[in-house]
């Protein structure tokens, strides 16, 4: 819990720090950083070559636990979080069963504490089973520990239902994270709607069932005057309506993944289900205008939807294999290689949008920045060395990447949470 760190390249978007510089920690919490501070018995990370950011922050995750083991664990999760480079993850409440009642809310909070390597907050439902008709207890969700509400992996259809959501959890100083898709369009789909799902015989979900509820709630947002962030966008139309709500003023910010960003629903043409995600891979148009719109800020955070399913689960074939891919371990070699080393943002950027942004949406008091009394999280990146993305070195019990093979620069070198090394591990 006590250490310096010296010689490192620090990137602190906080401050707008861009230089080499020490770093001691004490009793888990920044103490100082400044060029040369004295060493004294403190232990020493010699981080020349390598730069240190404020820990990188992952807001879209699924642990599994409880109910769902088989597929991932607290402890499997977190250890694949570190080792990609993550010092806290904010995990989605479609767990079984659902994250809608305190008790389950406090249950991983529970084994988190005892079997999580970075830290984990759990983000509870909007509604109650996530059916989208009844509202959750959030003020007590809240009490107990959510920090957010969502029903990912679902989306309220009922407009109403989610007004009363917006309006509550803004009372509550919490933020909603919205999965947008209007269900009576994307309904039996399998991948997105264009030439190749004709081409393969598969049913189609258009851009529009995203495209539609974005508005709805954009709209929302902007009547309302609170807080909405859109999880996952995956479409151009989506991406133009939310910059056109920023230039109005609507406070909402949304996230895209790197699989949305450097795939296309064209990937699917083997009919490998590791590609088959909801929201699906879109067309390289609109691939296009998710880079641009990371480029000009209109995307505000980076997230994996880290979504872990077992090989049997995958192979059953395209049309009935789940929706998802894992992330957790691919996210920032991914980002780093084909977003930030191309000049599409620069490295602060990458670091604000993985770490100080998501802290501020989420109010993680002393996480996403250097600064003394913040706690002492830290992710080095060494951005030289290279790494071919191999899943049977994941420690995420998932191994269904769409990413096998690829030839990547850039990685995380050393993941500290509170002043511990938590990655690489210990032997």
């Amino acid at each position: 819990m006590n250490l310096l760190i010296v010689n490192g390249r620090v990137v602190n978007p906080s401050s707008g720090t861009d230089a080499v510089l020490d770093i001691r920690v004490e009793d888990g919490r920044f103490a100082a950083v400044a060029p040369r501070l004295a060493s004294g018995t403190l232990p020493m990370i010699d981080a020349t070559g390598l730069v240190v950011v404020p820990g990188l922050i992952d807001m879209h995750v699924h642990l599994r636990e409880p109910g769902q083991d088989h597929k991932e664990t607290i402890a499997t999760g977190t250890r694949a979080a570190a080792r990609g480079g993550f010092t806290s993850v904010c995990v989605m409440p479609n767990t079984d069963p659902v994250n809608d009642d305190r008790r389950i809310t406090e249950l991983i909070a529970e084994r988190a504490a005892k079997t999580a390597v970075v830290r984990v907050f759990p983000i509870a439902a909007m509604t109650r089973g996530l059916r989208g008709a009844e509202l959750t207890d959030m003020a007590g969700l809240r009490a107990a520990g959510a920090i957010a509400f969502s029903d990912d992996g679902k989306c309220v259809q009922d407009t109403s239902v989610m007004r009363h959501a917006v309006t509550t959890a803004s009372a509550l100083g919490a933020l909603i994270i919205d999965h947008a898709e209007e269900e009576a369009l994307s309904r039996g789909g399998v991948m997105h709607a264009g030439p190749t799902a004709a081409r393969l015989g598969l049913a189609g979900i258009p851009a529009a069932a995203e495209e539609t509820m974005v508005a709805r709630d954009i709209l929302l947002s902007e009547r309302l005057g609170a807080a909405l962030h859109l999880c996952h966008l995956s479409t151009a139309g989506g991406a133009r309506l939310v910059r056109e709500a920023k230039r109005r003023g609507v406070p909402v910010t949304a996230e895209a993944t790197p699989h949305h960003l450097l795939l296309t629903d064209e990937h699917l043409a083997g009919r490998d289900a590791n590609f088959k995600m909801n929201p699906p891979l879109r067309s390289a148009a609109d691939v296009s205008a998710l880079v641009e719109a990371v480029g000009d800020g209109t995307i505000d955070v980076f997230a994996t939807d880290h979504a872990p399913h077992t090989a049997e689960e995958k192979a059953v074939g395209i049309e009935t294999a789940p929706f998802g891919i894992v992330g957790l371990e691919t996210a920032v070699p991914l980002l780093l290689d084909r977003i930030v080393r191309p000049g599409v943002i620069s490295l602060a950027r990458f670091v604000e949008m993985f770490s100080t942004t998501p802290a501020r949406l989420l109010g993680l008091s002393g996480k996403g920045r250097i600064t003394p009394g913040a706690d002492a999280d830290l992710t080095l990146l060494d951005l030289r060395r290279r790494v071919v993305v191999d899943a049977r070195e994941f420690a995420s019990k998932g191994r269904n990447t769409p990413f096998g093979g690829w030839a990547l620069q850039g990685v995380p070198a050393m993941t500290i949470v509170a002043g511990r090394v938590v990655y690489p591990f210990p032997r």
